[in-house]
């Protein structure tokens, strides 16, 4: 028990390093379930495009939502943008930034599957193939077929074992043509998604530093001060309990003493000290009041320190700098005596 209490420390403690181990797993699960994906194309001219399209853009979709759904950050935002205001306001450059971050681990899995689906170019073919340029690569010379008729034809391009059109088109040229679409398709979006990753990644914080600093440090607060309320609440409750637990043994032993004629025993030593540990709250009404005030309304970001001048010379707005103490005449004396 003490060792899967110890790894979940550490993967608290790592957070981000464990969410960016969870997005590789999953963009590596992603691959593995597009191989393993047994790929049916319908081959009729009104299911194609539905079929093909479906499984190019649904598959991401739900790995985007199971990439905010593994975050533990999600409730953490939802909390501090639907929270009453109360004594601390809310920064929409911290929630925004926040958002950002957990969309971007989000988005590494769909960016994965829809690669490897435009680079193995099946989708494409079975939404496109009633598409094909028939008077470019096919038999020009061929008679004239209904519109109707030539899209059921053209429908069965995916489909080797069905295919009768080989004098309208052949198969080989049509998948080809096709599968090369989907292919320069699938690598423009790889470069594409690599250039919009460097440039967020890289050039935002060039060009609003400031900002991006004030709204990474104020995200880290946000969560650490969440843990560490975590962690209190905890550490009340096993007190809290812990005491319970405690009374209750203590008034059965009363009741026993009182019928058996015996003296009853003595309290535990860390009796007390899990009484501290309380902070004065020791009902079911009053705790539930201060979690309601919590919520309510946070206590505001002013820790009422004075303000100390620092090496750069920079002082709180407000309040004037501190000035170093003027040195005694002993000292002056002596040093200007060496």
């Amino acid at each position: 028990m003490d060792k899967f209490r110890m790894i979940f420390q550490f993967l608290q403690s790592n957070q981000e390093s464990f969410m960016n181990g969870i997005c590789g797993i999953m963009a590596l699960a992603s691959a593995q379930m597009y191989s393993a994906f047994d790929f049916n194309c319908p081959c009729l001219p009104h299911y194609n495009l539905a079929y093909g399209l479906g499984i190019l853009l649904v598959p991401p979709f739900i790995l985007f939502l199971l990439g905010f759904v593994l975050n533990n950050n999600v409730s953490m935002l939802a909390e501090e943008w639907r929270r009453p205001q109360g004594q601390r306001g809310k920064d929409r450059a911290v929630l925004r930034y926040m958002f950002c971050s957990m969309a971007q681990r989000a988005m590494i899995a769909p960016v994965v599957w829809v690669s490897v689906t435009l680079l193995d170019g099946k989708c494409i073919t079975c939404a496109f193939c009633t598409s094909v340029p028939v008077e470019t690569l096919g038999n020009a010379s061929h008679p004239s077929l209904s519109q109707g008729e030539m899209k059921r034809v053209l429908a069965r391009i995916p489909c080797k074992e069905i295919y009768d059109g080989q004098e309208l088109i052949a198969n080989e040229v049509a998948i080809r043509y096709l599968r090369c679409i989907s292919q320069a398709l699938g690598w423009c979006f790889v470069l594409l998604m690599t250039t919009l990753a460097f440039l967020v990644r890289s050039l935002r914080p060039c060009f609003t530093q400031a900002a991006f600093l004030k709204s990474r440090y104020w995200s880290h607060y946000i969560d650490i001060e969440r843990k560490l309320f975590d962690e209190t609440c905890a550490e009340h409750a096993r007190s809290f309990a812990k005491v319970c637990i405690q009374q209750f043994f203590e008034g059965m032993s009363t009741d026993l003493a009182a019928v058996r004629c015996h003296p009853p025993r003595k309290a535990p030593a860390d009796a007390g000290e899990a009484t501290e540990k309380l902070l004065g709250i020791t009902d079911q009404g009053t705790m539930n009041m201060a979690l309601k005030s919590w919520h309510r309304c946070k206590p505001p970001l002013h820790l009422h320190q004075p303000a100390l001048r620092s090496g750069n010379g920079w002082a709180v707005e407000g309040q004037s700098p501190t000035l170093p103490p003027v040195p005694r005449r002993e000292t002056v004396a002596y040093y200007s005596r060496v």
